[in-house]
């Protein structure tokens, strides 16, 4: 299926649906059945904690793609993430101390966890979530098939994500230069020369899987890949965006004007720059680049 995936893509039309595609995400990121009671369960437990920064966020939602505001609700997109929020908050009460002994183990501790005291924690809900949760709505049959495959990327693939102060994606951020200094010092030294580093300008990027530049096809396309071979190959599809950009970044005396928002998706395009890009990656790097999420 991966090879299948890779050479001929998921048959899809114009507008990216596809009969297939949310099946096929939800084999190769191994999610598990769950039935619709279950899910209305969640929605119907209400406001989670972090209910107010969800509705923050959603009506700012790929607010300029047509083909989403016209399939996907903000109710529908509210109701997704509050579930998986409370999904999150569960998982995260049950590594907590019984409340017994709470108090005093976090008396013990205070001396020595400072301000990190939750970098190792799982979040509820980060800034961005909305971004990444919106294809998985575009793509899916019901709420409920949308529900699975979101809560196993964030919690079996890239929980670091959303963990603390999203550590995984800034370690995915130093990726990002580390991998662009090895495959093209040139155009690396020419972006640090102008203080352009990927914590400024790929940090949602990385954090929703590219789900942040249109159009939303390619976006499932390029998700197609990612979830066959690993989301972590995001980092090298970053790249291979940047290196598809080169002639126009090495031309400009304002970079940071180029990669404020960086060019239309051409999933195809990403994907042979991608692979060409992992021949060129030490094994010692390509292993961070694996784990960085975790």
């Amino acid at each position: 299926m991966r090879f299948k995936v890779l050479g001929q893509g998921i048959k899809s039309d114009i507008d990216g649906m596809s009969s297939s595609r949310i099946y096929i995400w939800l084999i190769l990121l191994d999610g598990s059945a769950l039935s619709t009671d279950e899910y209305i369960k969640l929605v119907h437990r209400g406001a989670s904690p972090a209910y107010a920064k969800i509705r923050n966020d959603t009506f700012r939602t790929l607010t300029t793609d047509p083909l989403f505001r016209r399939r996907v609700s903000e109710a529908s997109l509210i109701r997704l993430l509050n579930a998986v929020a409370w999904m999150l908050h569960d998982a995260k009460e049950e590594r907590r101390p019984p409340s017994t002994s709470r108090t005093r183990a976090r008396a013990l501790t205070l001396t020595t966890e400072g301000s990190d005291a939750n970098a190792s924690e799982p979040g509820t809900y980060v800034q961005g979530m909305n971004v990444l949760a919106a294809p998985f709505l575009y793509a899916a049959r019901s709420e409920a098939e949308a529900f699975v495959a979101f809560h196993q990327l964030l919690t079996k693939e890239c929980p670091g994500y959303i963990r603390g102060a999203m550590d995984g994606v800034h370690r995915g951020l130093v990726l990002v230069d580390k991998v662009l200094g090895i495959v093209d010092t040139k155009l690396s030294l020419y972006l640090t020369s102008k203080g352009l580093s990927a914590e400024i300008y790929a940090f949602p990027s990385v954090l929703t899987l590219c789900a942040c530049t249109p159009p939303l096809p390619e976006v499932l396309r390029l998700w197609d890949f990612l979830f066959a071979y690993g989301p972590h190959l995001n980092i090298l599809c970053i790249v291979a965006q940047l290196i598809m950009m080169r002639n126009e970044l090495l031309g400009s005396q304002s970079p940071n004007k180029l990669l404020r928002s960086f060019p239309t998706l051409h999933a195809d395009q990403i994907k042979a720059h991608a692979l060409a890009i992992i021949k060129m990656i030490p094994d010692d790097v390509y292993d961070e680049i694996v784990n960085h999420a975790l």
